[in-house]
């Protein structure tokens, strides 16, 4: 599943985000969601979010 719908994305939930540094290569970064960061219901390009890690960024994989 993306991660385009918020209503899909809770705290706890693993996911896999990219990291802005990584957006050119892809590379995802897999964690638990702490807070979630994107106010809209839904985001093209995936919803912004913060890992327990402290990590920031958009969910590509539920």
């Amino acid at each position: 599943m993306d991660g385009n719908n918020r209503s899909d994305i809770e705290p706890g939930l693993a996911v896999k985000i990219v990291l802005k540094k990584d957006q050119r290569s892809g590379r995802l970064t897999e964690g638990v969601v702490k807070d979630i960061l994107t106010n809209s219901s839904f985001h093209p390009h995936g919803i912004k979010v913060r890992l327990e890690s402290g990590d920031v960024g958009r969910v590509k994989e539920i």
